[in-house]
């Protein structure tokens, strides 16, 4: 049996799913194996934006075409708001897995966390802040802008170089009963690193109960479910289109305790309603898709389930293994083609964490490459990737915390196959000789 289809070797290097059941999911995306023009291309960019789900696409433009609007009396209004109701349920019930709290919806998820950290900073008591070198800039600068503006210290928990992550007990060491709000990611979006977000809002609330916790998920929900409650988080944010979804749209969870801190609102509407205008079924549409199609991978291995939490939680579960799988391929290689940890000229960096503490984001230096002219040249042999680079007010801090001056970010998605981790390789392999 191949490795990568073995159970038993699941935890260290993940589980392929079937060949068959593969290539029908890749028919649900667009654009896998070409642009929109019809170039034959392998998307590995995926962390910055995600292969767009057909049926999301198109139950979005269905919605937002009608004219009508979901908050008045007539009968497709009516039928807008359904679609709304169903989008929210499924937010609250599958993808937060929440019985309490309040959604908030946005342009994008920048958006949100600075106005969360602006409302928390308010609402909040304390001499001192913490979040961690490896935050996305709206977190990171968004509490150093308030811890300045409230008078508050900033510390910063720093990374560990060899996992390419922040320890927990760095963060939690930072606490104090003095700590007024902690944020954190709940994945780095530079090195995969899943943090362990549960150990570090228990170690916090053990320090100071009061404390008001946010996560940022951006980068981690469209690669293994969240449960923000059961953490003991206050918020958590992520983005629809980092999740197979649609740009333009953006949620956040808030937890009770937090709903009801002074915000923009329409004062006649409740305290715990943080929405402002006109919503846009659309995006809940789309969403709704979304989590269908997590639900259906679900449904494969669990027949009999009808949850649709249980069967969202399954359906992560199984891109995590897969995306595991291909992970640990595109790392090791294989007899005929050397892996990313054994090819000439090429280091990855920020790889000593343990592959199921990590998301699928692989960060590779060249010896002789600079990471600007790599992706220029992945792309000329049809791989789409990102520089990480110190020149980026989105890289500098972090690529500087790990010592590097930039490096090539390389995040392909479940639905790729082997060979097109075996096809990458040998186009590495090409680059590294230049």
């Amino acid at each position: 049996m191949n490795r990568y289809h073995d159970a038993a070797l699941a935890e260290t290097e993940g589980l392929l799913i079937p060949e068959e059941e593969l290539k029908a999911l890749r028919d649900k995306f667009y654009d896998v194996e070409q642009d929109f023009e019809g170039n034959r291309r392998l998307f590995f960019d995926n962390a910055g934006g995600s292969l767009r789900l057909k049926a999301a696409e198109e139950a979005f433009h269905r919605a937002d075409r009608m004219p009508d609007c979901s908050e008045h009396s007539n009968r497709v209004a009516k039928y807008l708001e359904g679609i709304e109701e169903q989008g929210k349920r499924d937010l609250m019930e599958c993808m937060f897995h929440a019985k309490t709290g309040t959604l908030y919806p946005g342009f994008t998820a920048s958006q949100l966390m600075m106005d969360i950290v602006r409302v928390f900073s308010e609402n909040s008591r304390g001499t001192n802040v913490v979040t961690t070198m490896l935050e996305h800039p709206s977190s990171f600068d968004g509490m150093q802008h308030y811890a300045e503006v409230h008078g508050r210290e900033l510390r910063v928990a720093e990374v560990n170089r060899e996992s390419g992550g922040v320890d927990a007990e760095t963060v939690i060491g930072l606490v104090d009963e003095n700590t007024a709000i902690l944020s954190c990611m709940a994945a780095s979006n530079i090195s995969g690193y899943i943090y362990d977000v549960e150990r570090i809002c228990r170690g916090a609330r053990e320090k100071n109960p009061d404390i008001f916790i946010i996560v940022d998920a951006v980068q981690h929900a469209p690669h293994a479910s969240v449960d923000p409650e059961a953490w003991g988080a206050d918020a958590l944010t992520f983005a629809p289109y980092k999740f197979f979804g649609v740009r333009g749209f953006s949620v956040g969870w808030l937890s009770e305790r937090v709903s009801r801190f002074m915000h923009h609102r329409l004062l006649g509407k409740p305290a715990d309603d943080w929405s402002i205008g006109s919503p846009a079924p659309g995006h809940f549409a789309a969403f709704s898709q979304v989590v269908n199609y997590v639900n259906a991978l679900g449904k494969a291995v669990l027949p009999e389930e009808d949850d649709r939490r249980t069967l969202f939680v399954k359906g992560m579960e199984r891109i995590a293994l897969q995306e595991r799988a291909l992970l640990h391929l595109i790392l090791e290689g294989t007899e005929q083609v050397p892996g990313l940890r054994h090819m000439e000229g090429v280091r990855v960096q920020m790889d000593g964490a343990p592959l199921a503490k990590r998301d699928f984001i692989i960060g590779v230096e060249f010896d002789r490459v600079p990471c600007e002219r790599a992706v220029q040249e992945y792309e000329k042999r049809g791989v789409i990737t990102f520089e990480r680079s110190a020149g980026s007010i989105y890289s500098k801090r972090m690529v500087e915390a790990f010592g590097s001056k930039g490096m090539v970010r390389v995040s392909p998605l479940h639905v790729h196959t082997p060979g097109e981790m075996l096809e990458f390789l040998k186009v590495t392999a090409e680059i590294a000789a230049l």
